[in-house]
């Protein structure tokens, strides 16, 4: 490596902190089988985007849906399920976590390296508190995992316990509470890791689910925790001052669907709340996105963006996406 590569100034915690969230199908996408070479490909290209925040010299931290990854995980049990034991949802979710992580920092590293810009990237596997007594456990609502016929939907709750229902006539899915996320376990290992210079993925998933017992210790949870939830919470115990989630489509629109849908160019916190209370933002869709600019607001935040992750680099400089920010 050259000797101008090995001493850039790496180490900076005078740079401003921003918190980026990639959708759960940033590494496998619609209508892709999910093979390696996809992904590898997709993550290329993701991180290529992203380097938008390496130009503008900001301290980085990525975190990432897994749900695709999830959902193949889960196929691969049930297809192998009398061969090799069963693994529960939060070590499912510890697996994806690793791998998309090493997808990513190496995609993000040759990235660096083709710009001859020496910064390291590493993965940690986060582990995200939730309430035991958290009203999720009692409805599960969260569907994960392939469509299944009603026959197998049956085969499964009945071989597994599992919860089935039917999603929006595609077929039956499982269902698995989804807990408000309290605390991230590794905040300050992530916060310091990134002021000094490292970008870190994290909180992949929306993190592993695990909740205190009566005597202080740890365990893990069946169920899967909202990655936009869990990055605005981890953005605030950062103490970023960005936060962005990058989705398919440029901007957040109100009335989406109807003759008078509008692109929101920016937002207020006032104006986002009540447009929330008022069911412009579905939770099965767009809802956790603006509710996790609120969360990020309220606690002090001080800008957030929703956008395209093509669009990242227009959007930073307040040319494109939706900007939210405080009255």
């Amino acid at each position: 490596m050259p000797q101008s590569s090995q001493h850039r100034d790496i180490y900076r915690s005078d740079r401003e902190m921003a918190l980026v969230a990639l959708g759960g199908n940033a590494i496998i996408r619609a209508g892709q089988k999910g093979t390696i070479e996809e992904q590898i490909r997709n993550a290329e290209e993701i991180c290529g985007h992203l380097m938008a925040l390496v130009e503008r010299d900001y301290n980085i931290v990525i975190t990432h849906g897994n749900g695709p990854q999830v959902g193949h995980q889960l196929i691969r049990h049930e297809k192998a399920g009398d061969m090799v034991p069963e693994l529960p949802l939060d070590v499912l979710v510890a697996e994806t976590e690793g791998n998309i992580g090493y997808l990513l920092q190496q995609a993000f590293l040759n990235h660096l390296k083709r710009r001859d810009i020496y910064r390291y990237v590493v993965t940690v596997i986060t582990q995200v508190i939730v309430e035991r007594n958290d009203p999720a456990f009692l409805s599960p609502s969260k569907p994960i995992g392939t469509f299944l016929t009603r026959e197998q939907a049956e085969l499964m709750r009945v071989k597994f316990g599992w919860q089935m229902a039917e999603d929006a006539g595609r077929g039956y899915r499982r269902l698995v509470p989804s807990p408000r996320p309290v605390k991230v376990v590794q905040r300050h290992m992530i916060r310091h890791a990134a002021w000094e210079g490292n970008i870190v993925i994290a909180g992949g998933g929306g993190g592993i689910p695990i909740r205190v017992r009566e005597d202080g210790t740890y365990e893990g949870v069946e169920a899967v925790v909202d990655k936009d939830l869990t990055s605005a919470l981890l953005a605030s115990e950062i103490k970023a001052d960005l936060l962005v989630i990058l989705m398919p489509m440029p901007k957040v629109c109100i009335n989406f669907g109807r003759p008078d849908q509008r692109e929101m160019n920016s937002l207020t916190l006032n104006e986002a709340r009540r447009y929330m209370a008022e069911g412009q933002f579905p939770p099965g869709n767009i809802g956790p996105k603006v509710q996790a600019m609120i969360n990020f607001l309220e606690a002090g935040g001080r800008r957030a963006i929703i956008t395209r992750p093509d669009l990242l680099g227009p959007a930073l400089d307040g040319k494109e996406g939706t900007q939210f920010h405080r009255d």
